[in-house]
């Protein structure tokens, strides 16, 4: 199994992100949302993250989302479908939740109706 995560997996220019958000599906949790986009062509799955000043002030504070989000897409990412997501971290989470934000995102990326997502327009 490959649990790299290079540049391939990552989305990295604006329209990469416009064009997930253009789609409009979407679907929240307490501490998550992420968007999706119908297929991108490439046979594997891409992240990218939206972490704003105003979820956590503090840049230590953003990084450690950003990592938490990251390795989790790097340990999963085999079985993901191939589309681009991006996560919208909409609250903090430090290492006190970390785990329900691991859950959320398990819950948010696999789609699974049976969780209680819900989605969005």
């Amino acid at each position: 199994m490959d649990y790299r995560f290079g540049r391939q997996y990552r989305l990295l220019k604006t329209d990469d992100f416009s064009s997930v958000f253009a789609f409009r599906n979407r679907r929240s949790r307490d501490l998550l949302q992420v968007s999706r986009s119908n297929g991108n062509g490439l046979g594997h799955p891409r992240i990218g993250l939206v972490i704003g000043k105003k979820t956590a002030k503090r840049a230590n504070e953003r990084n450690y989302m950003k990592r938490v989000i990251r390795d989790w897409f790097r340990l999963n990412k085999n079985r993901l479908p191939p589309q681009d997501f991006v996560v919208r971290v909409h609250r903090k989470f430090d290492r006190s939740t970390a785990k329900q934000a691991r859950a959320e995102l398990a819950q948010l990326m696999f789609g699974n109706p049976a969780t209680g997502c819900r989605k969005q327009a």
